[in-house]
């Protein structure tokens, strides 16, 4: 899989861009604040239909040039399934637009569509500086990044955590309610089936996403650390070996803790509250790890995604790789260039040229980043 031509206009600080992209090692070179991370932004924009980095729809326009409040991210992809033409545009009127007034539009080959049917059609694999956070940040980042890796591949998986979601929304507000005496509690019996059947299946999913990408991780962390022997694990508030049997404890734990849930007023049980740990040589680097080590798991566990993704959907996902040379001594930093080296497509920003490899840098594609625009060095 690789993106052919990407097109940007009125996005972050670009103005225009039209940019060729060879299948192959592309490095982006820009002192900061030039506008590495966004055109990273906008590949991850249309993946997934969301900014990796949290922000507002109305932040990416960008509102000070000609054409105010209108915005366009536009890609030519070809997939081993074949090729794929996708677009996202931002519309909005006064500066900035007021929500009531800003929207968004998907299409897919020329047709609109909703967010849900453009991701999966670019399947990326991100990694920036912040992934260190994964293993050591809060439980929620954790959680985020599995719904990100398992949307890419599954469009069931997306339906069901889109459920599930509205879900607890629901069950929450009625909660409350039955805590303030407004609602009778057997009016939760509806919405514990509801959360319990689309809970299952994210449950599941997980788990068996986590033991693949634990098995493809093992070899890799120990190229990196030979001396370290890392498990992931996914840590779940709910057990079942199927489908069935999740379905069924589900339901039978949430009777088991309503009249907590009604004296706390949320949901306590679910894929909403577990996580994800990682270990090394019987040790929660989630509390104990170095940073040092969390940068290595952080490392073996993105690697280990792409090959999760490629096993997957046959096509190798296109890599993006955020500033991460600096955050990784030479060691690493070799493993990571030989790793990506192998024929798929990979983005890659950086401040300085002389954290590559020569012959890396022979074989890729350079460009200079400045001021919004990007001019190639050797293509």
């Amino acid at each position: 899989m690789h993106i052919v031509r990407l097109s940007l206009t009125n996005f972050r600080n670009y103005s225009h861009l039209e940019l060729a992209l060879p299948h192959r090692a592309v490095v982006l070179r820009g002192d900061n604040a030039q506008g590495k991370t966004n055109l990273l932004e906008a590949i991850y924009l249309l993946a997934t239909a969301r900014s990796h980095r949290g922000a507002a729809e109305r932040e990416l326009v960008n509102w000070s040039t000609p054409g105010e409040g209108a915005a366009r991210i536009f890609a030519a992809v070809e997939r081993g399934r074949g090729g794929v033409e996708v677009e996202i545009a931002f519309r909005g009127e006064g500066f900035p637009a007021p929500a009531a007034h800003f929207q968004k539009r998907i299409r897919i080959n020329g047709i609109p569509r909703r967010a849900v049917d453009l991701v999966g059609q670019v399947n990326v694999v991100l990694f920036t500086c912040q992934d260190i956070d994964l293993i050591a940040g809060s439980p929620s980042l954790r959680r985020r990044y599995l719904d990100l890796t398992n949307c890419q591949i599954d469009p069931r998986y997306l339906r069901c955590l889109q459920r599930y979601n509205k879900i607890i929304l629901q069950r929450n507000h009625l909660l409350r309610m039955i805590q303030e005496r407004r609602a009778q509690a057997d009016q939760l019996d509806f919405w514990d089936r509801e959360l319990a059947e689309s809970g299952a299946y994210i449950i599941l999913q997980r788990r068996l996403t986590v033991a693949e990408i634990d098995r493809l991780a093992q070899p890799i962390h120990r190229q990196l650390a030979a001396a370290e022997e890392l498990r992931i694990a996914y840590v779940p508030s709910i057990e079942g070996e199927e489908l069935d049997s999740l379905r069924h404890h589900f339901e039978d734990r949430l009777k088991a803790v309503r009249s907590r849930e009604i004296a706390y007023g949320m949901s306590l049980l679910g894929p909403h509250r577990d996580d994800l740990a990682f270990v090394i040589n019987g040790v929660d680097m989630n509390v104990f790890g170095s940073r040092g080590q969390q940068r290595s798991i952080a490392l073996s566990l993105k690697l280990a995604e792409a090959s999760f993704i490629e096993s997957r959907t046959g096509d190798h996902p296109i890599l993006l790789l955020d500033d991460v040379l600096s955050e990784l001594d030479a060691a690493r930093r070799c493993h990571l260039l030989e790793s990506v080296a192998s024929g798929q497509q990979v983005v890659i920003t950086t401040t300085d040229l002389d954290r590559f490899d020569t012959s890396f840098l022979a074989q890729a594609a350079l460009f200079e980043v400045r001021e919004g625009k990007i001019e190639p060095v050797r293509d």
